[in-house]
Parts: C-alpha cells; structure tokens; sequence
C-alpha cells in the first residue's frame, strides 16, 4: 500500500508505480566523512549541518551528516542478480562518475535549518542555475530553472503549513522527538531547493540506482551479499515485509534514519536506499531511459519526476534497487522524501 497526501495547489494521488526497472557490508564507504565539518574527505560544506543535534542512525545518537564517495563505473540499469529473476533486464547500461550521496535521507532536523534560513520559498527561491553540472555530456545541465519558483510556496509560513500534509507528516513546529525521522510531505521543488542551498543536487537515476545496486555488482537489495540473495526483513528495512509493516502494524511509518544500520546499509555505507520513505530524482520520468548513458540523466519535461527505493508502505519487490515509481512533481507525501548528492 502507498499512501499520499495533498495540500491545496499539489498534485493529488497515490504514487504512481511505473515499470519494474536495479548491497551491506560497509565495504567501501567512509561513514564519519562529514559534510561541512572540516574534516578530511569532506564533500563541499552542506549548510543544513552546523548545530544539527546527532539524532540519526540505530541509537539515534549518530551525526546525521556523512556523505561517503561513491566510486564511478558502470553497470545495468533497472537490473540485479536476484534469485528470483524479478529484474532480469540487461538493455540499459550506464556509466556514472565518482560522485558523493549523503549516507542518510534529509532529516526533519536538517530541514529546520532551510527552514530558519528562510529558504524554499517564491520570496527565496535558488538562483537561476543554481545546481547545474556536467550531465548528457553537456555543462551546466539540470540546475534550477527560473520557472520552478512559481511552485514553491509563498513564504515561510506557507511552507511550514504545507509540509503537515496529513496525519504521518514527520515535521513538527518546534523541535520535538522527530529531528532524526525522514523529512516528508516535500515536493520535488522544494528537495531541489534543499539540495542546491545546502551545497549539493538531486542524484540522477542512474547515480541513484548504482549506488542501490552496489555499482556493477548488481546487488538484488543495497544489503545483498552475495548479490543474488533476497535475504529480507525488518532488520534490514522499514516497509511492508511479507505482508507485515515494519513500524506501525497498522498502517505503517516511517521511522529515524538509519535505524537498521548496519545491517541494511549498501556497499558504500548509506542507510535507508530501501524503505523508510521513496526519494526523489533529479530525472523527468519515462518508461525508458536515456540511452546511451554516460553521466546522463532525463531531462526532458514531462508529467512525473522519477522515485527511487520505495517506502515504508511498500513490499519487499518495490524497496528493490531495480524499481521505479514516479510522481509529479508537486506531490506530497509521507512516504517520499530524499537525499541530496554532491561533487565527489
């Protein structure tokens, strides 16, 4: 079951699952790489991080901030060695750069900060092309486009009233047990403008699903070793398991980030890239891929952004790295979220 919610203006529905589409060890990763702390190996400084309590990982006591290198290569799309052969499609090979993705999904305490900030909104938008990069072979693709501020809210309060979209919102007016929960009930508007405000973008599919599917060895879910194995429960993610939710027997949530760490964290260490909540792309969706792939990604206008990774109401098919789903863009829901990548 996928649940969705609105507020009036957006988008209205339940998620729309498209097309089947493609780890854990901790193998290769750098959990205590910060973004924005100094340290070494930083990524670029992430503004959402300073003064942000540690309320993430399996205690609730890890920082919330990690954003580990994910080594590029190549590797089939929508594809993995299941046992099951669910996802056997080999027909869209990809090839991505070293890249950083944040080790956990944007936390409600991370987003307090844009929200203090004053930012996300029509009177603070991003700048025209804020968040371009090198994508399709081309410069300063994928960045924000001036248009997009006309679907961010107003101003502050209006964000504020828009994230409590309805009951299983994770946002709260003032700080309160949720910091480390998944930030929800966001448009794809407003997680690009996080993204581009605290020093990243929006991963593409294709860097999405790589790191989901540990690179080239096309693992069946980000845990999976050997990657053939479909070993799954609710140690690994937060969604509907053989029939039973995870959290919340009755309906299902989403819960702190990281919470089945170590034990469901993909090759390069990042928590929650199946279950807890979907996450938004940077790419339009289209029942087929750009192709041929070489740093690409879709961005040609059409009626729905792409999700990765399923959420808490999904089964233990849609938290596959292999699946995809979509939603317009102005959808809210509290069963999407995201996380942001960066430059590696």
């Amino acid at each position: 079951m996928i649940l969705a919610c609105c507020v009036v203006g957006a988008a209205c529905g339940r998620i729309g699952f498209a097309e089947r589409g493609g780890s854990g060890t901790g193998d290769g990763g750098d959990r205590d790489a910060m973004v924005g702390d100094g340290g070494a190996g930083d990524g670029p400084p992430a503004a959402s991080c300073p003064g942000v309590a540690a309320t993430c990982g399996p205690s609730g006591t890890s920082p919330c901030c990690g954003s580990p290198l994910v080594p590029g290569g190549t590797y089939y799309r929508s594809y993995d060695l299941g046992t099951d052969s669910a996802y056997p499609d080999m027909s869209s090979p990809a090839t991505v750069g070293d890249f950083r993705l944040d080790t956990y999904e944007v936390s409600v305490g991370r987003f307090r900060q844009f929200v203090n900030a004053g930012m996300g909104t029509q009177q603070n938008p991003p700048s025209a092309g804020a968040g371009a990069r090198t994508l399709n072979g081309l410069a300063n693709q994928g960045g924000w486009a001036a248009t997009w501020t006309a679907s961010l809210a107003t101003d502050t309060a209006a964000l504020v009233a828009a994230v409590k979209c309805t009951q299983g919102q994770t946002w709260t007016d003032t700080p309160a047990a949720n910091e480390g929960l998944p930030m929800n009930c966001i448009t794809w508007y407003e997680a690009m403008a996080f993204c581009v405000w605290d020093g990243g973008f929006l991963p593409t599919e294709a860097e999405w699903n790589y790191a989901a599917a540990g690179g080239s060895e096309q693992r069946a879910f980000p845990w999976s070793v050997p990657a053939s194995s479909l070993t799954v429960d609710c140690s690994h993610a937060n969604g509907l398991i053989y029939t039973n939710y995870c959290a919340n027997p009755l309906m299902g949530e989403a819960n702190r980030v990281g919470s089945e760490s170590p034990v469901g964290d993909g090759k390069w260490d990042h928590a929650d890239l199946a279950g807890n909540v979907a996450e938004w792309t940077l790419d339009w969706y289209a029942a087929s891929y750009p192709t041929p792939c070489d740093g690409c990604a879709d961005l040609t206008a059409a009626t729905s952004r792409a999700i990765r990774g399923g959420g808490f109401g999904n089964n233990e098919l849609m938290i596959r790295g292999a699946f995809r789903a979509s939603s317009p863009p102005a959808t809210r829901s509290i069963v999407i979220g995201w996380r942001c990548a960066r430059a590696p």
